[in-house]
């Protein structure tokens, strides 16, 4: 019975261990689908070399991978596996096939429907959401098996609590292993936002001035033939273009600028409400414009030193985004500053056009804008100020729904 049980742990850690070493740098879908696959494959594996009990039933840790994959997935990746969980059954055939049937088509409707709320949990919480779910399951088949006994044994209670502990140690083994890999994706993701952060750093501060100080020049000589009676109708048409496009040069190279610049010397220790109010008036007429209502709640009492000016860059460039998101369809645009536990949260909430889950990894990234005219650099520049903070951002969206940016700023 040992080798077997050893050998249904190794079936269970084997899809964890194949996305590490080959699953890792795919596209997002194949590596989904592969995940899917490796998991059916420890499903059959696992049916294949069960464990005999000394009741005389076999048990298998088939239904660890089901939940796991039912809980990150939800049905869509649940159902191939609800599938060939009962084909195979079903070609092993005996006793047992038919309430087979029954246990995992209950596990198939019900599992996925905790799949929304356990993806927002925090990993402690998802791993012992999965524990629970594990056990529970467990509990539900051995009072199914109970009524094949008319008296239930030591055996039976021995048996009991050798499936409740392995199904808890096993899950727990997958779940700590799935949460580290998710853990250790996110800091390298972290990790190259960081350097590109940095890249674009050096390359502002070695390189802006200097573009800087000609456009000067430019629109200065530009400014005065404009003044100038002596030109013609199309040469003055040409020369308000060419200023234009000197304008929109300096925004561009200001937004550089922003990601050279160091902690500064209006660095404050305050609890954010003074940056919150002076963006609100300062973009309120430009929300009234686009039929937007700036609607602010904030009940934070805790405080953090950061550069004021940069905060309200930060503010100006999230909540600018999230007007433009409802532009010509109106809307709330809802900003909440909150504190939980030693954190500062920062909400801003809007219900504009939102984003797909590429373009949601795709923010931050120089040069990636969901506007036509955005450069993407307002975004970087959020980044670059709250990883300063050692703050992080929380992006939840849907398309036709609106956009939620989460910040947490730990005091």
């Amino acid at each position: 019975m040992l080798e077997t049980f050893l050998i249904n742990i190794l079936f269970m850690i084997f899809p964890v261990l194949l996305f590490v070493i080959f699953f890792d740098n795919y596209k997002k879908e194949y590596s989904y689908s592969l995940v899917i696959f490796s998991f059916s494959i420890s499903m059959i594996l696992c049916m294949l070399y069960p464990i005999e009990l000394e009741l005389g039933f076999n048990i298998d840790l088939r239904y660890i991978a089901f939940i796991i994959v039912g809980l990150y997935g939800g049905y869509r990746g649940l159902f191939p596996l609800y599938l060939v969980l009962n084909i195979y059954r079903f070609i092993i055939g005996g006793e047992g096939t038919l309430q087979s049937l029954i246990h995992s088509t209950l596990a198939f409707i019900v599992i996925p429907l905790l799949s929304k709320q356990f993806n927002e949990y925090s990993p402690k919480r998802r791993i012992i959401t999965a524990i629970m779910v594990a056990s529970l399951n467990v509990i539900i088949y051995l009072i199914a098996l109970s009524n094949y006994f008319d008296v239930l044994t030591n055996e039976y209670w021995s048996s009991a609590f050798f499936m409740l502990i392995t199904s808890i140690m096993v899950m727990g083994l997958n779940m700590l292993m799935i949460e580290k890999i998710i853990s250790n994706i996110k800091n390298r993701e972290n990790l190259l936002r960081t350097e590109r952060l940095h890249v674009m750093s050096e390359l502002s501060a070695s390189v802006s001035h200097e573009i800087r100080n000609p456009l000067t020049v430019t629109k200065g000589f530009l400014q005065l033939l404009n003044v100038s009676k002596t030109i013609s109708a199309q040469d003055k048409k040409c020369i308000d273009y060419s200023l234009k496009e000197l304008l929109r040069a300096e925004n561009i190279i200001n937004d550089y600028l922003a990601f050279s610049k160091p902690q500064s010397e209006h660095m404050v220790y305050s609890n954010l409400k003074e940056e919150l109010e002076y963006v609100q008036n300062v973009l309120s007429p430009y929300a009234l414009y686009n039929k937007v209502e700036i609607v602010t709640k904030f009940s934070n009492t805790l405080k953090k030193e950061y550069d004021q000016n940069q905060i309200k860059q930060c503010f100006i460039n999230l909540m600018k985004n999230g007007i433009e998101a409802m532009k010509g369809e109106g809307g709330i645009l809802n900003v909440e500053i909150m504190e939980q536990g030693s954190n500062i949260i920062i909400c801003i909430k809007d219900c504009g056009v939102g984003m797909t889950k590429d373009e949601i990894l795709q923010l931050g990234k120089p040069y990636f804008s969901n506007k036509k005219e955005g450069t993407g650099l307002g975004m970087l520049m959020v980044y670059g100020t709250l990883s300063k903070m050692k703050g992080k951002i929380d992006v939840q969206s849907k398309k036709g729904v609106g956009t939620t940016f989460t910040i947490t700023i730990p005091t």
